[in-house]
């Protein structure tokens, strides 16, 4: 498994398979092909169908201007990855080259077949199994596991990616108006912060301020603000707003909380090397699923858990968002993206309580629901797997 760099992505939204994968894919033909007279991009499938929502044709023009570029929206050829590009570029001699890519999530990026990404694998480990039996063995915790392999520096690095997570928070919830687009659809986060009673409980506000953060993120994110992956941006409003709520309830250190984006890391880890966090490749599970098992792992170690219970924290958030699928609204990660991070932040939690309960007496690993998990995706129809043509977002089109 690579380092939690990968996993933890600073960039723009709204999303990580198809904002910032081809934002890194233009960087890297501009620089490939830097005497291009002009370009062509040819996308396929996912990319085409939820391009324009996605903003993932000015992702790619904004990287490569002046430079003239046309876009081109293949609705027909079917590829081996839904979220296929080809680039084509046009020299002052005449002559051509081309080059096929690839963006599987989370912001990594493949050319020809063969990853970018210039880092190494860091972990020796390849499932939750054997990083379990790590940590028994050595008398640690995940979040000395984390450091085991990438010492003092990640911590620095969650500590950046933490700020601009809170940043996120703070700006969603300041912020009113409409989100971009089509659907328009208006902020909500800065409502949630407002009690809609006199007499408001304790567990009501609780309830409220959590949902408030997630939205605040979700927002952001659809307007292409500065997020973090976690482990994708159309994910990425359900751990903020868990540690956020967390830190705000309890006063948590910033030390303890980026040992719990550590833990956090390691779960979205597992996920990524073992099945998908691609919407496009196995539905909203391996999106919004993987970060609600990210952010129950979160809350669980934050709450002291044990290593068993932070693993049947994670299993359990997974095994209920399992088919979920990815049908985002007019291709915009809007509807029904926003308030699926906000239910999952609340999953999370109550994921979270209940391993405190239950750990040590489940029937499935965390590794088995990973499995699972990935399976479904496959068995997905294609038009549930983030195609904007079946779902909700079908169902949106009928007049």
């Amino acid at each position: 498994m690579k380092s939690l760099r990968y996993l933890y992505r600073i960039g723009c939204g709204p999303s990580s398979s198809h904002t910032i994968g081809p934002y890194r894919i233009a960087k890297y033909f501009k620089k490939y092909w830097p005497e291009a007279t002009s370009f062509e991009v040819t996308l396929y499938e996912s990319f085409a169908w939820t391009g324009k929502g996605h903003l993932t044709d000015v992702a790619i023009e904004n990287v490569l201007k002046p430079t003239p570029t046309k876009i081109i929206f293949d609705y027909k050829t079917q590829v081996e990855h839904p979220n296929t590009c080809k680039f084509k570029a046009f020299f002052k001699d005449g002559h051509t080259e081309e080059m096929f890519a690839t963006s599987p999530g989370g912001g990594s990026i493949l050319i020809n077949g063969e990853r970018q990404d210039t880092e190494d694998e860091v972990y020796k480990e390849k499932n939750f199994a054997e990083i379990k039996k790590y940590c028994e063995k050595n008398k640690c915790g995940l979040e000395d596991y984390v450091h085991h392999y990438e010492g003092d520096e990640i911590f620095e690095y969650l500590k950046e990616a933490y700020g601009v997570m809170m940043d996120s928070v703070k700006r969603g919830l300041e912020t009113e108006g409409f989100l971009p687009g089509k659907l328009h659809v208006e902020r909500k986060a800065h409502k949630l912060l407002k009690p809609i009673h006199e007499e408001e409980s304790a567990v009501s506000k609780s309830y409220r301020t959590l949902l408030s953060y997630a939205f605040a993120v979700g927002e952001e994110n659809a307007s292409g603000g500065l997020i973090v992956t976690a482990p994708t941006c159309g994910a990425a409003a359900t751990l903020p707003a868990v540690l956020s709520y967390y830190q705000q309830k309890y006063h948590a250190t910033e030390d303890k909380i980026l040992k719990a984006l550590a833990v956090a890391g390691v779960i979205g880890n597992v996920i990524k090397q073992n099945a998908s966090i691609s919407g496009a490749e196995a539905g909203c599970q391996a999106e919004i699923g993987s970060a609600c098992s990210m952010a129950a792992a979160a809350y669980c170690y934050l709450k002291g858990g044990n290593l068993d219970q932070i693993e049947c924290a994670a299993e359990i958030a997974m095994e209920h968002s399992l088919g979920s699928t990815c049908d985002p609204v007019e291709g915009y990660v809007q509807i029904p993206c926003i308030e699926r991070n906000a239910i999952a932040a609340d999953r999370a939690v109550t994921a979270a309580r209940l391993a405190e309960y239950i750990a040590g007496s489940q029937h499935v690993s965390f590794d088995k629901i990973v499995d699972t998990m990935y399976q479904t995706g496959k068995d997905l129809k294609k038009a549930y797997r983030e195609t904007a043509k079946g779902g909700l977002a079908k169902e949106m089109k009928k007049k």
